[in-house]
């Protein structure tokens, strides 16, 4: 009996350490695909934060901490004027709030060009990074395009005039931002409308130029596609390429200087001509 007892006892011990092998080699296994299941949903790409409007923004909009949120992004894709905190956007506790100077989507990354400064309004300053100017132009009386204007589009600038020798046409600026048409800065609000007067940040050495341009002769407005950033190099042109005539210049004839002595004879005043290097 005896050893009857020993071998089942041994048997039994043989078979919970099988038991227990079989099961420490499934946790091993387990352990294994758990593992290389966190390895396959692990991101590829590296996500930082930025902020999104949290629902859409219409012009002129003060922006409040429900307006916006913070949303996952790929680090090597976030825009250079995006906020990647909410304090960097909304300031601290005592800051007045920006405004939404460009309608924005819900899910949308606000950009710094899409909102103004702490406390300013959404007017045409707003709109001016520093050491720019705003200059008004009357399109009213222009030639070209001044219908379908909208802030934020770009325009190259023509001028029309006489040299003193011919009538011209010359490029005057490249690649010019619009931040007002009809003082509006609104995009959503223009609609269709043919503009009276554009207004144009522009270096602060360039507002003489124009001011001339605008005086001396008649502007131009020629469209650019969105982000053409070229430079055209266009030479002036004048009559002569546009009709094949040669136009002739023609000499301003001299003025003839001629003086005068009056006399009186009795009641009567009479002018004698008198060469003009003679004395009084």
């Amino acid at each position: 009996m005896r050893i009857i007892f020993s071998l089942i006892l041994l048997l039994g011990l043989g078979l919970a350490g099988s038991a227990a092998y079989m099961v420490m080699q499934r946790f091993t296994q387990y352990e294994a695909e758990l593992t290389e299941q966190r390895r396959l949903n692990k991101p590829a790409i590296e996500l930082t934060e930025v902020a999104v409007a949290a629902k859409n923004l219409l012009f002129s909009t003060q922006i409040t901490a429900d307006d916006v949120r913070m949303q996952k992004w790929p680090a090597d894709a976030v825009p250079e004027t995006a906020y990647t905190t909410i304090e960097a956007l909304l300031g601290d506790a005592d800051a007045r709030p920006r405004v939404v100077l460009r309608r924005m989507v819900k899910d949308e990354v606000v950009l710094a060009d899409k909102v103004s400064d702490f406390g300013r309004d959404a007017g045409i300053l707003s709109r001016l990074p520093s050491g720019s100017r705003a200059f008004t132009l009357s399109v009213g009386m222009t030639t070209g395009v001044s219908s379908n204007l909208r802030p934020n589009d770009r325009v190259d600038i023509y001028w029309t005039g006489n040299n003193g020798r011919a009538t011209i046409t010359k490029l005057l600026l490249e690649n010019i931002r619009l931040v007002a048409v009809d003082q509006i800065t609104d995009e959503d609000a223009i609609g269709s409308r043919t503009a009276k007067t554009i207004t144009v940040e522009i270096d602060p050495q360039l507002v003489a130029l124009l001011t001339q341009a605008q005086q001396s002769g008649r502007l131009s407005l020629s469209f650019r596609g969105l982000g053409d950033a070229t430079t055209t190099n266009v030479e002036e042109v004048n009559t002569q390429d546009v009709t094949g005539v040669v136009e002739v210049f023609v000499e301003p004839e001299a003025v003839v200087e001629v003086c005068y002595r009056t006399e009186r004879k009795g009641i009567d005043f009479i002018k004698i001509q008198v060469a003009c290097t003679e004395g009084e």
